[in-house]
């Protein structure tokens, strides 16, 4: 079986790593140190009861890595693809209650990382389509290879169709939310003189 490795890899990381998620022993042990050594009011408490916020710097790359290997071992050992769907059913129950009830969300981006997480996803993709084509040349189906061509392609115009649509929405305050900002402008310095403040803003080069 090809896929030994990363079969055992997706259940000792992804599953355990799940299910580590949801007992969280490292911040229990964290509070209770920090309950017997450091706590003295109750705000000392609060402050060691904090569960912190969810690591995107470290889970959403994760992710993407199990959906790149689900994606390319479709392909060459599809033996993968239950463990697979096993770890993206246990994450989405585990992480979407850890969300909801556990972690304290600092920060909303409006969705502002989607364009980085959709081009890496289509680049899996295409990862995938080419070793699919790369796989058929060396079997019996080779003739089939030069029609798969248009796999690629499509996807990258599909990515250019969805760049091109979508994001605008992602690095372009939407009218309303640029009203608000004006709005709230105007209440917090209601005596700035706004075009006092342009003429300034660019001037032309001198040559």
């Amino acid at each position: 079986m090809k896929a030994t490795f990363f079969i055992t890899y997706i259940m000792v990381d992804g599953w355990a790593g799940v299910a580590g998620e949801i007992l969280r022993l490292k911040p229990l042990i964290i509070f209770h140190l920090k309950n017997f050594f450091m706590v003295k009011t109750e705000k000392d408490r609060e402050e060691a009861m904090d569960p912190g916020t969810l690591g995107f710097n470290t889970g959403e790359p994760q992710i993407q890595l199990y959906f790149l290997l689900g994606l390319v071992y479709a392909v060459v050992s599809p033996i993968l693809l239950p463990f697979i769907i096993v770890f993206f059913a246990l994450a989405y129950v585990v992480y979407r209650h850890q969300i909801i009830n556990v972690y304290n969300q600092e920060y909303e981006s409006a969705a502002a990382f989607w364009p980085d997480v959709h081009g890496r996803i289509i680049v899996a993709v295409i990862v995938s389509q080419l070793l699919l084509m790369g796989l058929l040349s060396t079997k019996e189906a080779a003739q089939s290879t030069p029609l798969l061509i248009t796999l690629p392609i499509l996807t990258i115009w599909f990515h250019l169709f969805c760049k091109g649509r979508y994001e605008p929405a992602f690095v372009r305050y939407p009218l309303q939310e640029a009203m608000m900002k004006d709005t709230l402008e105007r209440a917090r310095e209601p005596n700035l003189n706004l075009k006092s403040f342009l003429q300034d803003a660019y001037r032309h080069p001198d040559f």
